[in-house]
Formats: structure tokens, C-alpha cells, sequence
């Protein structure tokens, strides 16, 4: 008992998690065969020592269990197996859970960074969108146009959806071609004569949800770095949604030495699309013949 106890004690309390666990095999090799060449040497003076002094040396008088040397090596180091198995078990489900921890820490370290990453990125939009709609009012008020009090009835439900709701993860869909429509209805009054746009919708679903401020950036570019062609900026922009999946197209006319895609809210997007969408959306951008076309196609089933 005092071999089987002592052999035990050295496997799972020094061999198992010092040289097997940090995969030292070579060292686990070496102690394992010591441990195991001097319990054998310790079980075999045992079984001496009862056959001396216990047995006064008659074969027939040592316990049955005695008797067979091998017998007895294999039920120590039977023991010794069997119990440096539950030790090796017992560690593994400790390594297991701690790996599991350790992954959760990760996992909201990931998500918090993606949080505040978005939120940095929401808060470049924000001036960047109010900045070219005063611009706007600020034209009207010098005027004293009669169109200013819509004007500034428009701006409010936009100034609305950017305070209250951009927050969200996510909106309906037509909540954000609502909100499109009032930014087209204030650019138009700044155009006037010289605008030419259509915005065309189909087929919109009304569970589909998107992150809000997700488009606005891409109509908000395409009159902030479109070019009037023959005295008139032409924007088409379609939207539409097929088998769950969202449809965006948008070209507008652009000076050809024009880096329109270059835009501080054409980038905040792309970032977003990729923190957002990542592997699930496809955005084309093409610039070519005076034509800026964006095509945006945002999987969300």
C-alpha cells in the first residue's frame, strides 16, 4: 500500500503535471522509467520482507496474494494507471474550461472593439452629413426662400433619425428610404433647375432591417462630388430587395479627374459594410465615361 500510495502521489502530482501536460515527452519518458524501476525494486523487497519475517521463509505460509510477484506489480501499477487517468481527465476538463473562458474574454474584447469602432465611425458621418445640409439651409435663409420652413421641417426629421435612431443596430428598411427621400427633397430645393433625379424603389420588405445611415452616405457623395453635365447633375438610384437579399444601385455624373470614391463618407462606409456584412455584401464601384456607379448588394438572410 505504501509503494502503490508513493508511485501514485509521484505520477499525478509531479511526472503528469510537469512533463506530460507542458509535452516535455522526453523528460516524462525518463522519470516515468525511474519511478517505474525503483517502485518495482520497492515492491520486490516487500515481497521479501513478508516472506522473511512474515512467513519465516515457508512458500506456503505467504498470503495468497503474495505469492505471485507479478500479480503484485500489477495491481500497483493497475492502481497507479487507473488513478493518473482521472488526474489526466480532471486536467483536461480544467484545460477545456479555462480555454472556454478564455474564448468568451476574447470573443467580447472583439465585440466591444467592433462596438466602439462603429461608433467612431457613425460619429465622422454624422458632421460630415450635417455639415453639407446647413450649407444648404445656410443658401436658403441668405435668399429668405418661401421653401424654408419645409426645409427646416425636413432637416428636423432628418436630425430626428440621426440622433434617435442611428444609435440602433438596426432599422426597417423603409425608415432609411424615408429618411432618403427627405435629404433628395433638400437637395432639390438647392438645385433647383439644374438637378435631374430618380430614386426608384421595389419590392421592399417590410422585415428586412438594415444598420442605419447605411446609404445615405452613397446619395450624400453623389451630390457632393457630382459634376453638371450640359448645365444638370444626373443622379438614378434604384433600390430593391430579391430573395431576402438587398439590391443598391447609384451613378451620377462626375468630371472625369474626379476621384469621387475617394470621400470621407465613401470610406467610413466601406469600413462598415466590412464590420457589418463581412463575407455577406458586394460593393462594385466603377468610375468611368463621366459616370460614377456604385452596386451594392447586402445578403442579410
Amino acid at each position: 500500500m505504501p509503494i502503490t500510495i508513493a508511485t501514485t502521489y509521484v505520477f499525478i502530482y509531479k511526472i503528469i503535471p510537469d512533463y506530460l501536460i507542458p509535452k516535455r515527452y522526453f523528460l516524462f519518458s525518463l522519470y516515468s522509467l525511474y519511478t517505474f524501476i525503483i517502485s518495482a525494486y520497492l515492491i520486490v523487497i516487500s515481497v521479501f520482507y513478508g516472506l522473511v519475517y512474515l512467513s519465516n521463509f515457508e512458500h506456503t505460509n505467504m498470503a495468497p496474494i503474495s505469492k505471485s510477484l507479478l500479480f503484485v506489480a500489477i495491481s500497483v501499477y493497475l492502481v497507479v494507471i487507473i488513478v493518473s487517468a482521472f488526474k489526466l481527465l480532471k486536467l483536461n476538463l480544467k484545460h477545456a474550461e479555462d480555454t472556454k473562458k478564455l474564448e468568451t474574454k476574447i470573443l467580447e474584447t472583439q465585440l466591444k472593439l467592433k462596438e466602439q469602432e462603429l461608433n467612431y465611425l457613425k460619429m465622422q458621418i454624422h458632421p460630415h452629413f450635417l455639415f453639407n445640409t446647413l450649407n444648404t439651409m445656410y443658401g436658403f435663409a441668405l435668399k429668405k426662400a418661401d421653401e424654408t420652413p419645409e426645409m427646416i421641417l425636413k432637416l428636423s426629421n432628418l436630425l430626428d433619425y440621426l440622433l434617435y435612431q442611428v444609435d440602433k443596430p438596426f432599422v426597417a428598411l423603409q425608415d432609411e428610404i424615408n429618411h432618403i427621400d427627405d435629404y433628395i427633397v433638400l437637395e432639390k430645393m438647392r438645385f433647383n433647375d439644374t438637378l435631374q433625379i430618380n430614386f426608384e424603389t421595389k419590392n421592399i420588405l417590410e422585415d428586412v432591417k438594415i444598420p442605419p445611415m447605411l446609404m445615405l452616405p452613397f446619395i450624400e457623395n453623389s451630390f457632393k462630388h457630382g459634376s453638371l453635365k450640359n448645365g444638370v447633375l444626373h443622379i438614378n438610384i434604384k433600390l430593391y430587395c430579391e430573395d431576402k437579399n438587398i439590391f443598391f444601385d447609384i451613378e451620377n455624373t462626375t468630371s472625369d479627374n474626379l476621384a469621387s470614391k475617394n470621400g470621407i463618407g465613401l470610406e467610413n462606409i466601406k469600413k462598415r459594410l466590412n464590420l457589418l456584412y463581412k463575407d455577406k455584401h458586394q460593393l462594385d464601384i466603377e468610375h468611368t465615361n463621366g459616370i460614377f456607379k456604385v452596386h451594392l448588394k447586402l445578403m442579410t438572410n
